[in-house]
């Protein structure tokens, strides 16, 4: 099963990281950064946006047509000249749907974090959200996904194995430690709960799926 490292650790995650510095004009690394972190996070909010079978049979049915992995094939294209409208309003109702009204606190933890400023965050995501889709929706092809369950587990596998310089990104955004910050509503958001047993070891499990 591939996970999130082997899209933006190969070829395809340079690609992709040199396309979207050069559409929002940040340095490549500070970009990496923002996209480690918000991709898992993405991922972790689909995953607890598909455990209500209603929004399950959506995704679904997304990853079966819009979003197939066919943005994958050309992604040197998708950056050419610009990224176009269309797929940045897609991801802005990608994010819309996924993130909902917690997107802002994502934005500005993401910035706090990355040092980028929260309006080229807002692009980077916009941009990273229908890449992310279209990387879920060709892993749920090869796997043969047809239900909620299959769904959520490939969600789950995708999820594991990142490795520590991810870790340590995800670990510092979501840091619940008690200071009231917008960076618990992110863990809230993605996991469902400001505090669990185990504190934040608690909370990477839950994100990890460990």
């Amino acid at each position: 099963m591939s996970g999130l490292l082997d899209l933006l650790g190969g070829p395809m995650g340079k690609e992709l990281i040199n396309g979207v510095a050069q559409q929002t004009g940040q340095p490549t690394d500070k970009t990496a950064d923002v996209l480690s972190m918000a991709m898992p996070l993405l991922l972790g909010a689909m995953k607890k946006n598909a455990s209500n079978p209603q929004n399950a049979e959506g995704l679904m049915n997304a990853l079966s047509s819009k979003h197939n992995g066919g943005i994958l094939d050309n992604l040197g294209g998708l950056f050419q000249g610009g990224v176009n409208d269309s797929v940045i309003a897609d991801g802005a109702g990608i994010l819309g749907h996924v993130l909902g009204n917690k997107q802002p606190a994502v934005e500005n933890a993401l910035s706090q974090k990355s040092g980028i400023d929260a309006g080229s965050v807002a692009q980077i995501l916009k941009i990273a959200a229908p890449i992310v889709m279209g990387y879920l929706g060709r892993q749920k092809a090869q796997s043969n996904v047809s239900d909620a369950n299959g769904l959520s587990s490939l969600l789950g596998s995708m999820l594991g194995g990142q490795p520590k310089q991810n870790q340590s990104l995800i670990t510092s955004l979501i840091d619940s430690d008690g200071d009231g910050s917008v960076l618990d509503d992110v863990a809230d958001m993605v996991l469902g709960s400001k505090k669990k047993k185990g504190g934040l070891g608690g909370m990477l499990g839950g994100l990890f799926g460990k």
